[in-house]
């Protein structure tokens, strides 16, 4: 009986982290790119779609685009390797959705007797488990534009595999600083300690947070660093040879990426779940009149709430830089890359190890 109310449980987790990301987010952020672009640009935006007349301030775009990469040709080019091609937009979708598997989503509750931990699955290595699988997708891209036969796909996939391997480099080496703060990997037992204002990783770690922000929108090809899908160099890069499904499925990707990113940022460096300077004793205690499975209720939504407002901060923070910054030239993203974050990665992980040895 334990074990069916546990697979039940988790079952559940795993339906709502795909209903906020792949039913919410993922669509809801298509229109609010062409929406945010329209206001800084002094334009109306998407408005034309509607049903009986309404258009709900172009909401029914979503609908729209849905119904035409569903209803579009599936257009697969001459020499091209078809069993791959028709496979990279899986790979590369499919890591930014499996990620989500270890990151909380809030703390852990009392529901009737039972203790709920919002986590799909709580790994001791949760972190480590993100970066393996977050650089899969980049598979998904290189492969993408190698098997389209086409020579602007695979300077688009050539760009994508030199950047990648460039700032994974940084990222990785920027949560070094994190890790040796928190003394852990374990994503929820680092949201955990941030219950203390003063723990939050941007505290800790203010470099650690800007490099980490940096690398993470060019892990994702944002602009200013997309030079893989560069439109006036490439046509439209690794993806140039999609249509329909396969190629909603590249952009579909790429904006569940922006709340992975947003995620993972609100976990290491934003106190996760926590209001500041308001514990989760404090919560409850203001709650307990609704007894202890009723407290834990409405404790655990209040945080879930909060989790997602700070997860929408870093996506509008990523929404206004690629609104307002120009695209690098390649030349600058390698240059960042290599001469500039990586050498500052280095000497955060120096200067944390000594401020942690002169504390101790």
């Amino acid at each position: 009986m334990t074990m069916l109310v546990d697979l039940i449980i988790t079952l559940v987790k795993i339906l709502f982290i795909f209903a906020v990301t792949v039913g919410f987010f993922a669509p809801v952020l298509t229109w609010v790119e062409r929406k945010q672009s329209a206001l800084m640009q002094d334009r109306i935006g998407a408005n034309r779609a509607d049903i009986m007349g309404f258009t709900a301030f172009g909401l029914f775009h979503i609908i729209a685009d849905a119904l035409k990469m569903f209803t579009k040709e599936d257009f697969i080019p001459d020499g091209a390797n078809k069993i791959l091609h028709t496979m990279s937009p899986i790979i590369a979708l499919v890591p930014a959705l499996l990620t989500f598997a270890v990151v909380p989503f809030g703390g852990q509750y009392t529901l009737f007797d039972k203790e709920v931990n919002l986590v799909i699955s709580d790994l001791d290595v949760g972190l480590l488990f993100v970066f393996a699988i977050a650089s899969l997708a980049t598979y998904g891209y290189v492969i993408a534009g190698w098997s389209s036969n086409n020579n602007w796909s695979l300077l688009g996939s050539m760009r994508t595999a030199s950047q990648m391997i460039s700032y994974e480099v940084t990222m990785g080496l920027t949560i070094i600083g994190v890790l040796m703060v928190y003394e852990s990997m374990k994503l929820t037992e680092i949201g955990a300690i941030q219950e203390n204002f003063w723990m939050w990783g941007i505290f800790l770690q203010p470099l650690g947070f800007i490099m980490f922000l940096t690398a993470s929108i060019a892990e994702n090809k944002r602009i200013p660093f997309d030079a893989p899908e560069a439109e006036s160099e490439l046509v439209a890069g690794y993806f140039t040879e999609y249509s329909g499904l396969k190629f909603g499925m590249f952009f579909m990707a790429e904006f569940i990426e922006m709340v992975t990113i947003g995620a993972i940022m609100t976990i290491l460096f934003l106190g996760a779940w926590h209001i500041p300077f308001l514990t989760t004793a404090t919560l409850l205690s203001w709650f307990d009149f609704l007894g202890t499975t009723g407290s834990n209720l409405v404790v655990m939504l209040i945080q879930v709430g909060v989790f997602f407002a700070k997860v929408v901060f870093f996506i509008y923070l990523q929404m206004i830089i690629r609104w307002t910054l120009p695209r690098f030239r390649y030349d600058q993203i390698m240059k960042l890359g290599w001469k500039i974050l990586l050498p500052l990665s280095l000497a955060n992980i120096l200067v944390t190890g000594l401020v942690i040895l002169a504390l101790n």
